[in-house]
Formats: C-alpha cells, structure tokens, sequence
C-alpha cells in the first residue's frame, strides 16, 4: 500500500492552531531559524511540547483536529496519545498543513535541561494576534552544534554573522 501523498507545507496554519489549543510548546529547527532571521527552506515544523500530561492531551486533541498521521508508515499508531507523546524522542507527523516534527526535550541534544528554561529563554514572535514562542538564539545554536549536520553547522554560520561580514557579503553578490 503506497502511503499517502504530502501535502503543501503551512507552517503558519500549524502554529495558529496549536496556540488555539492552548498547547503550550516551542519552535525549534527550520522555523525558528527563519525566525532569527535566516531565510532558509524548510519542509517541517519542528516543535518542544511542555511534557507534561495535560499539555500531551491538549497536543493529542491538536493532532486529531489536523488529521494527523504518524509520517512513512501505514501502521496504526494512536498519535493523540499523551502516553506515547510523553514517550517518545521524536514523533514525526504528517496533517492537513504539512509535516509536524514533535520533540521530546529529554532526548534533544543541545536543548536546557527543563523545558521552563526553553520556554523562559525563548522570543515572543506574533501571527495573526497570537504569540508564539521561538527557542532563543542562544537555545537554538546549542541544539544545531549538538546535531551537527551540514544544514545545522551551516544555520549556525548565518545566524552568527556580524555586520562587517553582512557589508562584505552584500558588496560581493553586487
């Protein structure tokens, strides 16, 4: 059985509806890259739900409301499940707005220790009236050091550029 085709990827739609669902969580990855200022392509939304049970239940609730469905798998796998959320080191997801990559902090390299100083230390971004929460800059660059991919390594570069290499890199593209 093939699986399911992707749908388009609407980063915005996902973040509105989680902050509806009053989950509380924080973006991390791609997005929150974009977020600091880098414009970079992403395909996924990658977020660090508060976990605990409360929070997972409202997150299970979320997940039924976007259709979601466990990503490369025809397998039923209950994902409104806070158990399984509270469990699991990564819970990739595909809904009716694109993919949904949901985060256990316990097993995120670089991430705080406690989700509350994720969540203390991150920016409020603004969508259509609401407040989302981005992983700080400092938070961020921590997690993609310790994830060490070529995108990673190569986020961390433009996040970290000063002025003068902004002044050189704007003279040499004219």
């Amino acid at each position: 059985m093939a699986a399911p085709p992707e749908v388009p990827f609407d980063p915005r739609q996902i973040l509105i509806t989680l902050v509806d669902h009053g989950v509380d969580f924080v973006v991390v990855g791609g997005v929150a890259v974009q977020a600091h200022g880098h414009g970079r392509g992403t395909r996924d939304l990658d977020v660090i739900p508060r976990p605990d049970l409360l929070n997972l239940s409202r997150m299970g609730e979320l997940l039924a409301a976007l259709g979601a469905r466990l990503l490369r798998t025809n397998r039923p796998v209950d994902v409104t499940d806070p158990q399984l959320l509270k469990r699991a080191a990564l819970v990739p997801l595909m809904t009716v707005y694109g993919r949904l990559d949901l985060l256990n902090l316990s097993f995120t390299s670089g991430a705080p220790r406690s989700y509350d100083e994720l969540r203390e230390r991150a920016f409020e971004a603004h969508i259509d009236g609401r407040t989302v929460p981005v992983s700080g800059l400092d938070d961020l660059i921590r997690m993609k050091r310790a994830a060490g991919r070529d995108v990673d390594l190569e986020d961390i570069g433009a996040l970290t550029r000063d002025d003068e290499q902004l002044e050189r890199e704007a003279r040499e593209s004219t």
